[in-house]
């Protein structure tokens, strides 16, 4: 019996249970329980997109922990080389308040989890001759040593592999400082063929964090990256490789969740370079995923499989019967 071919895509990180409030937390609204994570995110986009695409990181012993699997597994995430932590530490937790308007804060209870504690050979496990894409964010390194050193042997392998590194920076003020976070994912980023970031993240990956947006893209070339992605939010989305610089505006959806929609705008871009799509193709792809993104609810809920995207063209108001 021959076995079934491995992930093409390999994303690396923590995923921890959600809590979203229903209105204000000191008033004691119903809590929503799902799962969250910006590389399970990722993974869940490229599976709806049609791809072999496996997770790797640690749960805790938990009921949280088996509601993540669980979620996964459901979704046709591959979760073969995720460890179950036996050593007390639990699964992460994240808590969702939205409030005036568009705003949405975060908390994370993440210190001392499973996740945090990702080990190198969990992560190098997984990684095998026939990948494609490794994905990594700049999340996981702002974890603990142990997580920053699992996503350098990552990527370090890839390369050996001849798979492509796509790195998406995706600061986190709460979890550490732009200076620590420089230390981390400056050589990160050097091992990495495709970047993603928002203007305002680039100085966090550049030797000179002074360059402005046009010379560092020209300094992370000269480095050798491959393509540059950087997000603009309603403005759209740009490439910039040797050849130039493409770029895309946004789509214009009704926005009603703005939370996730960079881990759909990313797995729809590594979507479109599995399937051979020029820069352009590729940005479309993304630009529309994250516009399904925005319109709907939730972080990965309501992320696209190829029919949703071809309903973004169907005319206001249309109604399938």
């Amino acid at each position: 019996m021959t076995a079934a071919p491995g992930p093409e895509v390999v994303t690396v990180g923590e995923a921890m249970a959600a809590l979203r409030a229903t209105g204000p937390i000191p008033l004691a609204p119903p809590m929503e329980l799902s799962i969250a994570g910006a590389e399970s995110n990722v993974a869940i986009g490229l599976a709806r997109l049609g791809h072999r695409v496996g997770w790797v990181g640690a749960v805790g012993d938990d009921e949280f922990g088996t509601l993540v699997l669980r979620t996964l597994r459901a979704e046709q995430v591959d979760v073969t080389h995720v460890r179950t932590d036996t050593d007390g530490r639990p699964t992460g937790l994240l808590v969702r308040e939205d409030g005036i308007g568009d705003l949405v804060t975060v908390r994370y209870y993440r210190a001392g989890s499973a996740g945090s504690a990702i080990r190198t050979p969990d992560v190098l496990a997984a990684l095998r001759p026939g990948l494609r894409i490794l994905h990594l964010t700049g999340i996981t390194p702002a974890l603990g040593p142990s997580a920053a050193q699992a996503v350098e042997a990552a990527a370090s392998r890839a390369r050996e592999l001849g798979a492509t590194v796509c790195l998406d920076v995706n600061y986190r003020a709460r979890l550490w400082t732009q200076g620590e976070a420089r230390r981390a994912l400056l050589p990160l980023a050097r091992n990495a063929d495709i970047v993603v970031a928002s203007a305002d993240e680039l100085h966090l990956i550049t030797d000179d964090p002074a360059l402005d947006e046009k010379d560092a893209l020209t300094a992370l070339l000269a480095q050798g990256r491959r393509e540059v992605v950087i997000t603009r939010g309603g403005d759209g989305a740009s490439v910039t490789a040797a050849a130039g610089t493409v770029g895309v505006p946004a789509r214009r959806v009704p926005v009603r969740d703005v939370v996730g929609a960079g881990d759909a705008f990313v797995s729809g871009y590594l979507s479109g370079l599995l399937d051979g799509l020029d820069t352009d193709g590729r940005l479309q792809r993304a630009i529309n995923s994250g516009a399904c993104s925005v319109a709907t609810r939730g972080d990965w809920e309501d992320l696209p499989g190829r029919r949703d995207l071809a309903l973004l063209d169907s005319p206001a108001g249309t109604t399938l019967r």
